[in-house]
């Protein structure tokens, strides 16, 4: 401490010239003293004493007859001064008085030792000021430097991210609390524990860094999953030491989560229809979302897969956590394999340095769809078998078991149980997925959801392609109705989209369709031809200009079958035989 400087100071002062000393600092407080003073340490001296005067000269000066020097006349104890000379030096610090440091003569005797060594005191006396200023420096030095580690310390216990210090060996020496909460550590277990796998060699010789590797450690027989970052500390060209930054496996995930979900919320209210055989289907998904068995979405392309799929995991307990898709068809054979269980380092050529997270890894937790899982290659679906059975996952290149938490949502447009029977398909997979089993009915079975399907892909593609169209006209909404949609909803929107981009007015008309819409009836295509047409093709033909004419609601079938001369009840089923 400063204050047991300033006291060593004193005395050895006194031990040389045999004169009392006292140190104030720039507040008039005494914060040393020797003899006479020792008693008055920490008083308070008047504002008009020699000390005031010293602290505004700022110079070092010597006073052999006190009382009636100009400094002492104004002060308030001039007349019971029992000082008989005085020796002032301004103790400085960066330029800056910080106090003054004074030699008092109470006799005759110390009288006469300063007057007789005046110029060698001065001398002195400034060198023990400058010790004392540099005492102070050092000391204030000290204390921001302490200063300075609480900070750190604060700020490295306030970061979500763990933080480990270690020697050139990897020796640990210093970590943060992150770290002890992370790898579920008692108070210093970690000090001078080696950090083992890691290449501390390879990095020390080349200087080198490493980034987002995967580090695995086990405590009390738990395993503990990070990924780590590692920067040497390099010291004048040699590396002394390693920061290591550790990021909990479920915060990574969380911010990847973060990421894929942001504006991608779907719920069943997303689905847009109000006919009975799409209502009976929500209300069937709805019902079995809360649980965690695997679904299996069948319906041709464009009914919606997806869409259900997402409904399903945002209604779930599951819904906070990440929901993954992938489209079986839509990667390369050769590369599935790696995109759904990850890979090891150096699992194969091109692999990435740190190797790669797969899906099922990144929906812990959450739910997995995969789309179009017919056609997966039979190679994976055993893979994906012993998934579902054990929980369990193991990257391609690695042989490690890795536990995951996913519920499995798949899709197809193509019947597995004939993809079963074909032996292209595993049987006892097949089970496996289809525990809860949903059948999107095709378009053409939602006819009254067309027209509100349609101004819904209105209203979308108005904002979409700044456009203002109100509405489209009824003779194209019967058209639609009457159309087979063999690309289903898909089909409708790209129509729609199609539409609005060719309607020059504020309504779409028939006009605005495409030609394969217009000229969609067997009947229209045959007539150009001047071909025979069969009497079944006939009939088809014109019962289908009636539906677009009258619409398929079951008011404009009445009127269809009235124009064509037939019952609703035969309507009906030649809507069925026909396959309209």
């Amino acid at each position: 401490m400063i204050y047991e400087t300033l006291v060593r100071v004193s005395n050895a002062i006194v031990s040389v010239i045999n004169v009392d000393i006292t140190i104030v600092d720039k507040s008039l407080n005494r914060i040393a003293g020797t003899g006479r003073y020792v008693d008055n340490i920490g008083e308070k001296l008047n504002e008009n004493c020699l000390f005031a005067y010293a602290l505004e000269k700022g110079e070092s000066f010597i006073i052999e007859n006190p009382r009636y020097h100009e400094a002492c006349t104004s002060c308030e104890n001039r007349c019971n001064c029992k000082e008989w000379a005085q020796v002032c030096c301004p103790i400085k610090v960066d330029d800056k008085i910080e106090g003054i440091i004074g030699l008092i003569a109470f006799n005759k005797e110390q009288k006469n030792i300063i007057k007789n060594n005046k110029d060698n005191l001065l001398e002195f006396l400034n060198r023990m000021a400058d010790l004392i200023s540099s005492k102070v420096k050092e000391n204030r030095k000290k204390e921001e430097i302490i200063l300075m580690a609480e900070e750190l310390e604060i700020l490295l216990n306030s970061m979500d991210t763990g933080v480990v210090s270690t020697d050139d060996r990897g020796k640990i020496k210093r970590y943060n609390s992150i770290a002890k909460e992370m790898f579920n550590i008692d108070e210093n277990d970690f000090i001078d524990v080696i950090i083992q796998d890691i290449p501390i060699v390879h990095m020390k010789k080349r200087k080198c860094q490493i980034h987002n590797k995967e580090f695995q450690y086990i405590n009390n027989g738990k395993k503990y999953r990070a990924f780590y970052n590692v920067k040497p500390i390099v010291i004048e060209g040699e590396v002394t030491g390693y920061i290591f930054t550790f990021n909990k496996m479920k915060e990574i995930l969380k911010v990847f989560n973060d990421l894929s979900t942001t504006h991608m919320v779907t719920t069943f209210d997303d689905i847009i229809g109000n006919s009975i055989e799409i209502e009976k289907v929500k209300e069937y998904a709805r019902n079995i979302s809360k649980g965690n068995s695997t679904v299996l979405i069948q319906g041709e392309s464009g009914t919606g897969k997806e869409l259900f799929a997402r409904s399903i995991h945002y209604l779930s307990d599951r819904r906070d956590k990440p929901f993954i898709a992938i489209n079986c068809t839509a990667i390369p054979e050769n590369l599935i394999e790696s995109e759904l269980f990850g890979y090891e380092e150096g699992a194969f050529t091109g692999a990435k340095k740190g190797g790669k997270l797969g899906k099922f890894e990144l929906a812990h937790k959450g739910t997995i769809f995969l789309d179009e899982i017919g056609d997966m290659p039979l190679n994976l679906q055993t893979k994906l078998l012993r998934v579902l059975q054990e929980n369990v996952i193991e990257r391609v290149g690695g042989s490690s078991i890795i536990p995951v938490d996913v519920r499995v949502i798949t899709a197809s447009n193509k019947i597995l149980e004939e993809k079963v029977q074909d032996k292209e398909f595993r049987e006892d997979l097949f089970y496996r997925l289809n525990v809860i089993p949903i059948n999107l009915p095709p378009l053409r079975e939602r006819i009254d959801d067309i027209e509100i399907l349609s101004n819904d892909f209105l209203q979308k593609f108005n904002y979409k392609l700044n456009r203002n169209i109100k509405k489209i006209d009824k003779s194209v909404i019967n058209l639609f109705k009457g159309y087979n949609w063999p690309g289903n909803v898909r089909e409708l929107e790209n129509v729609v989209e199609y539409a609005v981009n060719m309607c020059a007015s504020d309504t779409i008309e028939l006009t605005n369709l495409p030609r394969k819409l217009k000229e969609s009836t067997t009947y229209t295509n045959k007539l150009e031809n001047n071909n025979i047409i069969p009497l079944k093709d006939l009939e088809k033909a014109e019962i289908n200009k009636a539906l677009i004419k009258f619409g398929r609601d079951s008011d404009g079938i009445k009127q269809a079958a009235n124009e064509l001369g037939i019952s609703r009840a035969t309507m009906y089923r030649k809507i069925k035989t026909y396959g309209i």
